[in-house]
């Protein structure tokens, strides 16, 4: 670092005092900087998984990210060839099956766009897969082929999620959906607990603020209370189908969309039932949606 020093013209005296203290200013910060090295800096743990107190406030503040409000229009499809054509506020489609140009042009029709990967399972057909240890896979999700429950405790599971943010903030996408948290509530073939679930998802949405991403809360309905003021919007699937609802009323609250799908057959066949379900969808501000549950929009019902 070069410093150009200038002084007003004095006495000889004046100037030899005024450069002997710039020097000795100079020394101290000079020896300050150097002593600080890498003392300071603790790296987490690659093999050991590791639990930090959970924080009493949240660990993010509102930002200038994409927050959807209730009500919102949205459009999401994981599997098949996508559809662009709805006009929706929001469409919500997977992170690696899906490139930057699509990204592009579903935002020039004026949609935002959320961007889907699995937080909490090991999917064995992504592109990072080889990048999880063995010992952090553990049992098989039930009804999901090549998909096992991680350990969320792990630092190297945080390291491959930092990496999927990365990607989505890259594509361009306004935010994103992380899945499968909600690992401890499941048999997962670790010994999760409700706390390793909150540091991890709080984890999960202060790196997305951090890349000036939304990032929406999947399912975890018992700690949605908990987690309400960390996250930008909810997703959750047939909360009316196991009489789920009125647990995410928190983000309904506090302004915040909530993202619903439904695959009971009798909301697909039963004309009088979708609409019963639709009419209580809007009373509690929901942005409702009957999907097929392979989310390849082969058939889609709005409530809105």
């Amino acid at each position: 670092m070069h410093t150009d020093l200038h002084f007003y013209k004095n006495s000889d005296l004046n100037t030899v005092l005024r450069t002997t203290a710039v020097s000795l200013v100079l020394m101290v910060f000079i020896t300050a900087c150097g002593s600080s090295s890498n003392k300071n800096t603790v790296e987490d743990p690659i093999d050991t998984p590791s639990t930090p107190n959970v924080p009493d406030t949240p660990t993010s503040d509102s930002g200038s990210w994409y927050q959807p409000k209730p009500l919102a229009t949205w459009q999401w499809q994981l599997q098949g060839l996508l559809t662009t054509a709805y006009n929706v506020d929001i469409y919500d489609i997977d992170l690696f099956d899906n490139s930057e140009v699509t990204v592009h042009f579903l935002q020039k029709k004026s949609s935002k766009v959320i961007c889907y990967f699995s937080a909490g399972s090991y999917e064995n057909w992504r592109s990072d897969a080889d990048q999880f240890k063995a010992s952090e896979l553990g049992k098989a999700l039930d009804g999901w082929e090549g998909e096992r429950w991680l350990d969320i405790r792990s630092a190297n599971v945080k390291k491959i999620m930092r990496a999927r943010l990365d990607l989505a903030k890259k594509m361009g996408c306004d935010g994103v959906e992380p899945d499968n948290v909600d690992g401890y509530s499941n048999q997962s073939g670790f010994p999760l607990t409700a706390q390793d679930q909150l540091v991890f998802n709080r984890f999960l949405a202060t790196e997305a603020h951090q890349r000036g991403l939304s990032i929406g809360l999947k399912n975890d309905l018992d700690q949605v209370k908990t987690l309400v003021n960390d996250f930008d919007f909810a997703v959750n699937e047939q909360c009316f189908e196991f009489s789920e609802c009125d647990l995410l009323k928190p983000f309904i609250d506090q302004g915040k969309a909530v993202f619903n799908a439904e695959y009971k057959q009798k909301y697909i066949n039963e004309p009088n039932a979708r609409q019963s379900l639709c009419k209580e969808a809007k009373k509690l501000k929901f942005s409702t949606l009957i999907l097929p549950l392979k989310l390849d929009d082969s058939f889609r019902y709005s409530c809105l």
